[in-house]
């Protein structure tokens, strides 16, 4: 008889660490494969990998999370620490650390008050670095020679902006595809802006002189790729003179106080853009008249004047005709003298 033998040993199964740390796993992705929690963003982590850390959090506890790379690139809202959230995904462990952590599938803003939140807070860093500084915005060309329009290729929006450049005046317009919402909109408006600023002046695709970056009106949420850091960098750093016309007359986004110009609408930037054709040729028309009035008063006053002087003169013949008594005398004497 084994005198150490634990009676209990025989009713307790044995697992290994890496058996129960599987049972564990199993447990905790059967009873939570699809979950939503809501909770502030605390730390947030982003290694080279492309992969994104953070936690979630109340008052009373953390929950780690990660967001694997190729649902980060695609995530319409990235996790700023601060941000009151609902994370989707699934609870799974991570046997290396003997901890459960939250695999995230999707991250949203928990309603519209913390979305507001994130962008005053975003607003107030920028405006911190003087990204929105009134010195740094350049006054627009009078007559753009090449106008960039930044939108998307289809819908009103284009049409409305080449339909009222064509009705004030036409003018060459190049347009640069991008999305105006979802994932992809910050990295494409951002590109485009510096795309259009990289083209060479006279090169076989002009650089433009003037930029117009638009979309139509939505909520806070479509529009949000406006609110994103790397547009608004992107549209201060341009060296063209840009024009923010991104939803409607009451909508305002992050991209309007770094552009050079707010335009309420789409149509209102085109409208920014150019004069009236019309109105100008009727302007250079009027001035012309004034012009040609003016020369002709001004000669009028000159020939005025010349009339007065020379009423002031004496007539030639009363200058001439003594001298040419005298001379009718000497010629008389002449003769006598010789």
């Amino acid at each position: 008889m084994d005198l150490i033998e634990d009676e209990d040993s025989g009713n307790t199964p044995e697992f290994t660490v890496s058996e129960i740390s599987g049972a564990v796993k199993r447990t905790i992705e059967g009873a939570f494969g699809h979950v939503r929690i809501r909770g502030e963003v605390g730390r947030v982590s982003r290694p080279r990998s492309g992969h994104v850390y953070l936690d979630l959090k109340d008052d009373r506890a953390v929950i780690s999370g990660v967001v694997w790379k190729g649902t980060a690139v695609r995530l319409d809202t990235q996790p700023e620490e601060g941000l009151e959230v609902v994370a989707t995904g699934r609870l799974t462990t991570f046997p290396g650390q003997s901890k459960y952590q939250m695999v995230i599938e999707d991250i949203r803003p928990a309603g519209q008050g913390a979305l507001m939140a994130m962008l005053e807070k975003r607003r107030t860093a920028l405006a911190a670095e003087g990204l929105f500084d009134e010195a740094r915005k350049r006054p627009l060309p009078f007559l753009p020679e090449v106008i960039g329009v930044v939108t998307s290729p289809s819908g009103a929006v284009i049409r409305d902006i080449l339909h009222r450049l064509r009705e004030r005046f036409p003018r060459k317009v190049l347009i640069w595809p991008v999305a105006v919402q979802g994932a992809a909109c910050a990295p494409e408006v951002a590109r485009a802006i510096a795309g259009f600023n990289a083209l060479t002046p006279g090169g076989a695709l002009p650089r433009p002189d003037l930029l117009i970056v638009a979309r139509g009106g939505g909520s806070i949420e479509d529009l949000w790729g406006f609110n994103e850091e790397a547009v608004v960098r992107a549209a201060a750093a341009s060296d063209i003179p840009l024009i923010s016309a991104v939803g409607h007359e009451t909508d305002t986004t992050l991209i309007d106080f770094a552009a050079d110009r707010r335009a309420p609408t789409p149509t209102a930037a085109a409208e920014i853009a150019v004069p009236v054709r019309r109105d100008l040729l009727a302007w250079t028309g009027e001035m012309q008249a004034r012009l040609g009035r003016a020369v002709a008063d001004r000669l009028d006053r000159r020939a005025e004047r010349l009339r007065d002087l020379s009423r002031a003169l004496p007539r030639p013949d009363a200058l001439l005709d003594p001298a040419r008594q005298r001379l009718d005398i000497a010629s008389e004497r002449l003769p006598a003298a010789l």
